[in-house]
């Protein structure tokens, strides 16, 4: 299997190269050059296999230069009951009223960021290895990607980590299990700003191929196509865990920001795997919704984003949404290139005309969930089940109860635990325990270590090379 990107000026990549890569040399981003396609006979044969077993299935179709007996090991090192808290890895549990939650929010920072991540983290080491580099990775999150890879990359040989933040705009959970991280190699930078900002500046340092290549600069944003055939897996597991056979279709709620955990879906379901719908779920940043809805893409600018009580989606700029536009025009790089100038300009595009194979071709469809609709809907999970959703989750749950149809089965992706979350918890039930692991308890008065700087990717060079020249 081999790469191209959604700008065509960079093809026939291997996997191993695309990991390291991050964003493709020309701006665009990394795709295999067909989806391979999952027969009904290869999917009855799948139905029954652990986790493990699965991820090798899935993954072994897109990374073709890594040995099976060592991607079979990496799988395995990396999806462990002991990591994830249990043999399934992904258990799917009912709601009363029907609606089914995937729990991808068990590892070690509680968020389904982790699912990727930990095999990224091992994937990293391997191919670093083997091939005897380093790499500085240079990411940004909006809560739950920045923890992931660090706990993910903490300790590992030959990598650095340089993660960017908005100032102030994460839960204290968030904020302490990135800050207190104390390895050498872990490098935390508030940004002044929003996460776009953070976004764009990751972008802007890519770009500069002098640099990245000098600083051998490497991603584990959504932009890196690793996190998104990791990703793949939980989709054909969920499936799996709520059906008896392939005659049965099932649609999937993604809470969505960047639009790198539903894009995993569109792929999933573009090899075969009988999705009916895929549900964007997409708080007050309502981008993707309008888009979903009406056929235009419109990314807003800092000043006009919200920050909202499901603040990991506090994004308009979502930055892999190209993945899936790539595929809607037919895989054409040129008209891709020319669909990006404009949102690189503020205009953003207008492909109204392509909304009936949005929703029939691909099952498209979405909704919004504001601050009141997603702590009435805690209060009612809460009231009616006895659990805790975070806010994120809460958000899913209400577009999913909103758009079903009568007899469709609904998996809404669980994105994080409610112990992230404490502040809106509790506004939404009152003074409940909210419990979280034990060896998290006292987190945020731990001593951080963090740095806070303007909106300069000039800034954040300059960081990187100071750190790597002591």
């Amino acid at each position: 299997m081999k790469y191209i990107s959604t700008r065509g000026a960079t093809a026939h990549k291997a996997f191993s190269e695309v990991l390291l890569m991050g964003l493709a040399p020309d701006g665009g981003l990394m795709l295999p050059e067909h989806y391979p396609h999952v027969s009904e006979q290869t999917l009855e044969a799948w139905r029954g296999l652990s986790y493990q077993e699965l991820a090798f299935e899935v993954m072994s179709l897109f990374i073709t230069d890594i040995p099976a007996d060592d991607l079979r090991d990496i799988i395995n090192r990396t999806y462990t009951e002991e990591v994830f808290g249990s043999r399934e890895i992904t258990p799917v549990r009912t709601l009363s009223d029907g609606i089914k939650i995937q729990a991808l929010s068990n590892g070690p920072t509680l968020a389904f960021k982790d699912m990727a991540m930990q095999f990224l983290g091992n994937a990293f080491e391997y191919v670093l290895a083997k091939e005897g580099k380093t790499l500085n990775i240079l990411g940004a999150t909006s809560g739950d990607t920045g923890s992931a890879a660090e706990y993910a990359l903490r300790g590992k040989k030959g990598i650095h980590v340089f993660m960017l933040s908005p100032e102030g705009k994460m839960s204290a959970f968030q904020r302490a299990q990135m800050y207190s991280l104390q390895d050498e190699n872990i490098h935390n930078i508030a940004v002044l700003g929003m996460f776009d900002d953070c976004q764009d500046i990751v972008k802007a340092v890519q770009s500069d191929a002098s640099f990245k290549e000098k600083y051998q600069i490497g991603t584990v944003n959504s932009i890196n196509w690793g996190r998104i055939v990791a990703q793949v897996v939980y989709y054909f597991a969920g499936y799996f865990n709520v059906t008896t056979d392939n005659s049965q279709k099932v649609s999937f709620c993604v809470p969505s920001g960047n639009f790198g955990n539903v894009c995993a879906g569109h792929i999933a379901r573009q090899m075969g795997l009988p999705i009916h719908r895929l549900i964007v779920a997409t708080n007050e940043n309502d981008v993707l919704d309008e888009f979903f809805k009406t056929g235009e893409y419109r990314p807003r600018s800092t000043a006009d984003t919200y920050v909202t009580s499901s603040p990991s989606m506090d994004i308009s700029k979502a930055s892999n949404f190209e993945r899936f536009i790539f595929d809607l025009m037919e895989r054409d790089a040129v008209q891709i290139e020319a669909l990006w100038a404009e949102v690189g300009i503020g205009k953003g595009f207008d492909l109204s005309l392509q909304l009936g194979k949005i929703r029939n071709q691909y099952g498209f469809v979405s909704g919004k969930s504001l601050h009141q609709d997603r702590l009435a809907t805690i209060a009612e999970v809460y009231r009616a089940d006895g659990e805790l959703l975070d806010p994120h989750t809460a958000d899913g749950v209400k577009v999913a109860r909103e758009v079903r149809e009568a007899g469709e089965t609904i998996v809404c992706l669980e994105t994080a635990l409610a112990a992230k979350f404490e502040e809106a918890i509790r506004e939404a039930v009152g003074e409940v325990a909210v419990a979280r692991p034990s060896g998290l308890a006292g987190l945020e008065a731990l001593p951080q270590r963090v740095q806070t700087v303007p909106n300069n990717a000039e800034v954040v060079k300059s960081i990187i090379r100071e750190t790597l020249h002591k």
